[in-house]
């Protein structure tokens, strides 16, 4: 009897790829089954030529690699299991091990949040996603169906391939503001297979890939309708209405509002405990439908001053054209990879 047939099957997906050749590949010592730290059994990792000297890691532990336990029947885990494609020195003979922690870290963010990751879904990885590198740009991911492996179906259930690509932060500000398959179909032709290379610049200094970002922006607004944020918080007295956001994550949530409500679409901050929701109308209200939810609804000549009232930093704006509204900014404390404070606080 088969006592590994996810990761048999995972094996089997790689075969047409790269045929018998033996990858490099990293085991977890203690498994996160056993209480270990490293969600992930193993990552291996291919030497790449074509169509540009790359990395090609696979993970192994995502999914259902040995017995089936989840109850769904059509899907082997959480799903998916990650890939990555990294840029290399053709000389290189060990890809780098920061590259499998990131991978590692993103696994162990979705057992310990049990937020999960979808092709299309993005994420600001607070730092240079190589950690000892900070003069680079790639500071953000997104996730694509890998171009190669695509998904499979394995006697435990479906898994996609999904393949992380590194951002640099004006791209993923775009990212933003626009949707994620717009923003990687105008990236595609200068990132073949979507392969990261932690060196490179912005490509948004391209005018032509700048020119069908901002078109597609302005045409499209924003997809990205909910903002996962650690603060979203309000107080209400008589008329009077306080908002208190994070200051890390207050310039994307105004890029997001800016995406959105013009385009008539609502934007949701959803934090631990609230629901915040600012939706487009004609007038400005303020409505708290249930306990823990509240809604702002904004005018169309309202939106800049709202906008303009979030910046990076701690303070109190009261909005000149919605009357009786506040918002105010607080510090954010920025937390690592593994969700514990560092001591360093934005704003």
């Amino acid at each position: 009897m088969d006592e590994s047939p996810g990761w048999d099957a995972i094996d089997a997906a790689l075969r047409p790829l790269y045929g018998d050749t033996e990858p490099y590949h990293l085991g977890t010592i203690h498994k996160w089954a056993l209480g270990g730290p490293d969600p992930l059994d193993g990552i291996s990792v291919y030497a790449r030529m074509e169509p540009v000297p790359h990395w090609h890691f696979v993970s192994y532990g995502m999914t259902e690699l040995y017995t089936k336990e989840s109850e769904d029947p059509d899907e082997s885990g959480w799903g998916f299991e990650f890939t990555f494609r990294l840029a290399r020195d053709p000389a290189e003979e060990k890809p780098p091990v920061w590259a499998a922690n990131l991978l590692q870290n993103l696994g162990r963010y979705v057992f310990t949040s049990g937020n999960w990751f979808e092709a299309g879904h993005h994420m600001n990885v607070n730092g240079p996603i190589a950690a000892d590198r900070d003069d680079s740009e790639i500071r953000a991911v997104t996730f694509v169906q890998d171009p190669e492996l695509g998904e499979i179906s394995t006697p435990h259930g479906k898994v996609v391939f999904l393949q992380v690509v590194g951002l640099a932060m004006e791209e993923y500000d775009a990212l933003r503001r626009w949707n994620a398959d717009g923003l990687t179909a105008a990236l595609a032709p200068h990132l073949p297979l979507f392969v990261t290379d932690i060196d490179r610049r912005s490509l948004l200094a391209d005018p032509e890939v700048a020119r069908a970002v901002e078109e597609g922006i302005a045409r499209d607004g924003s997809s990205g309708g909910m903002l996962y944020v650690s603060t979203a918080h309000w107080e209400r007295d008589g008329g009077s209405t306080t908002l208190r956001l994070g200051a890390l994550q207050a310039p994307a949530i105004a890029d997001s509002l800016r995406g959105r409500l013009p385009f008539g679409r609502e934007l949701v901050l959803r934090s631990e405990d609230t629901v915040l929701a600012f939706l487009p109308a004609d007038a400005f209200a303020v409505a708290e439908p249930e306990e823990g939810v509240l809604e702002v609804h904004v005018p169309p000549a309202a939106l800049d001053d709202l906008t303009a009232a979030m910046p990076a930093a701690a303070g109190r704006t009261a909005i000149a054209s919605l009357p009786g509204l506040t918002l105010e900014i607080v510090p954010t404390a920025m937390k690592d990879r593994y969700g514990e404070e560092t001591g360093e606080v934005i704003g």
